[in-house]
């Protein structure tokens, strides 16, 4: 892989890393169990290790942003979170400073138009 490629692919990483902790919480508005979350983060184009997203929803989770829940479904525990009411209120104001940002990029690299 040429020297641009990998510096694109580290960069490219970093941002997506930066935008999980919106998509999560986004994803979370409806009740889903780990790897139901999982498959719906990758089938939107966010595809994220088992070993990324669990320690990022305990963090939430201990952060008072998600609640989980273990039940049986289908003969087996799942774990199951949701948003609590503060994550919803969060989530609101990330997506404010999200778009805020993106219309920043947007006036920045797109010029006076």
């Amino acid at each position: 892989m040429p020297i641009e490629d990998d510096m694109f692919e580290k960069l490219r990483v970093e941002l997506r890393r930066g935008s999980l902790v919106l998509a999560v919480l986004g994803a979370l508005r409806e009740e889903r169990y780990g790897y139901t979350l999982r498959t719906s983060l990758e089938e939107a184009g966010l595809p994220i290790d088992e070993g990324a997203l669990y320690p990022l929803l305990r963090r939430l989770e201990a952060q008072g942003l998600l609640t989980s829940e273990w039940r049986e479904e289908a003969k087996r525990n799942k774990r199951f979170y949701r948003l609590t009411s503060v994550g919803l209120t969060v989530l609101g104001q990330l997506l404010a400073e999200w778009n805020a940002i993106s219309e920043s990029i947007l006036r920045l690299t797109q010029g006076d138009k």
